[in-house]
């Protein structure tokens, strides 16, 4: 099981730690910004999407780094107690798939369109659960396939 690290944020003027569970940026602990002085001046956030729903993430402000460390690695426990490791494997997916996505875009080429095949859009096609793919501006095709969608 990996153990949590942190890595400084170079993007971050301010103290900014980014907390990583082996290869998956989990959280966040850094110094608040422009808040009144009175208020704490630590925040921390725990969770990641995807892999996860967004109102599991949780976050608070605490008054010094190492109580705000401690209250993450709390928190923390209770986020990995109800991840797989497939949680863990769509955050991976998503960031290599955004990496492709960016290096393609560094090159000036563009992602191809979502299709189903050579000529085959999916602006203008679908797949019907019986797996076959059909034309949605032909009316025959779309009435054949009407049971089909409206029955899964």
């Amino acid at each position: 099981m990996p153990a949590l690290t942190r890595r400084r944020s170079a993007d971050h003027r301010h103290k900014c730690w980014h907390v990583y569970y082996g290869d998956v940026h989990v959280g966040t602990i850094a110094e608040r910004s422009g808040n009144p002085h009175d208020t704490d001046p630590w925040e921390w956030s725990c969770g990641f999407y995807p892999g996860s729903h967004p109102r599991e993430h949780q976050s608070d402000t605490a008054a010094t780094f190492e109580e705000a460390r401690a209250d993450f690695e709390r928190a923390w426990q209770v986020f990995l107690s109800k991840r797989t490791e497939a949680d863990f494997q769509k955050w991976r997916d998503e960031r290599d798939w955004t990496a492709r996505k960016y290096a393609l875009w560094d090159a000036g080429e563009r992602l191809e369109p979502p299709s189903y095949g050579p000529g085959k859009p999916c602006s203008r096609f679908r797949k019907c659960p019986c797996g076959e793919v059909f034309d949605m501006h032909g009316p025959d095709a779309v009435l054949m396939h009407v049971p089909h969608i409206t029955g899964a």
